[in-house]
């Protein structure tokens, strides 16, 4: 199916390998040239490389994004290479070792919004000036299952659900300037260096196979491709009327009705 996006610029942070990974290569496949930053470079060349055989235009910024400095930097260097970005996926994220409210202190929870909930509002209101000025635009923010229901550390939970509050409340504002914004809730996805690979090679076969039976009715860890897949949904003017809305793709984990 062709979603319509060929020659748009999409900036995708955390771009390098895993659900940011895929959701360049799905972008890529419909012609969508590509700013991806990370804070690999190595993580990032072996990205590119991946991605150049779509023949879009690839760049690449090796950025940290938990500073407010560095994200000015990322949207200028965006601008310089593409003028406009279209599409932004705020995929960027993380969470600490630990868990409960009572244990995390304080700089724990603002370390975690750093990077899961401020980075995506700052460029948020970066990027929507040009795209309402386009009458054109996506913002695309990753968020989590966690950010819905009970899961995870406490300063995660906290962090992903302020960032689906924020983009709910950002789509509404931009219901009618031809911009929207969405979340994506995954589940656990498995892949190259992210946290369910490290769970499955640091725990014994016998903790792996109980998670899988209690939490994943598919009996099996997600992919990345289904979040990248939707994440080029999303993008297009097929979703045109999807505003405010916080997909799950999870394989059905989530215990959540709504």
């Amino acid at each position: 199916m062709d979603l319509g996006l060929k020659n748009k610029n999409a900036l995708i942070t955390g771009g390098s390998r895993g659900l940011g990974l895929s959701s360049a290569i799905s972008l890529a496949k419909e012609g969508v040239n590509l700013h991806i930053c990370a804070r690999s470079r190595e993580d990032l060349l072996k990205a590119k490389k991946m991605l150049s055989k779509f023949k879009v235009k690839v760049q690449l910024s090796e950025i940290d994004l938990s500073s407010e400095n560095s994200i000015q930097n990322l949207y200028d260097q965006s601008l310089s290479e593409f003028q406009k970005i279209d599409i932004l996926v705020n995929n960027v994220g993380g969470s600490l070792g630990t868990k409960s409210l009572i244990s995390s202190s304080i700089e724990d929870f603002q370390k975690v919004m750093d990077i899961n909930t401020w980075a995506a509002i700052r460029l948020t209101k970066l990027f929507t000036p040009i795209m309402i000025q386009n009458k054109w635009g996506r913002v695309i923010n990753i968020a989590s299952i966690y950010g819905r229901e009970l899961g995870g550390s406490a300063p995660y939970m906290a962090a992903k659900a302020a960032l689906i509050a924020a983009t709910k409340h950002t789509a509404i504002d931009l219901a009618k300037t031809g911009v929207t914004a969405n979340c994506i809730a995954p589940g656990s996805i498995k892949h190259e260096k992210g946290s369910w690979e490290k769970f499955v090679s640091s725990s014994s076969k016998e903790a792996v196979d109980d998670f899988i039976k209690n939490n994943l009715p598919m009996g099996k860890f997600g992919y990345p491709e289904a979040v990248g897949d939707t994440v080029a949904f999303l993008a297009s003017n097929n979703a045109r009327m999807i505003l405010g809305t916080c997909l799950n793709v999870d394989g059905g984990q989530s215990n959540s009705l709504f």
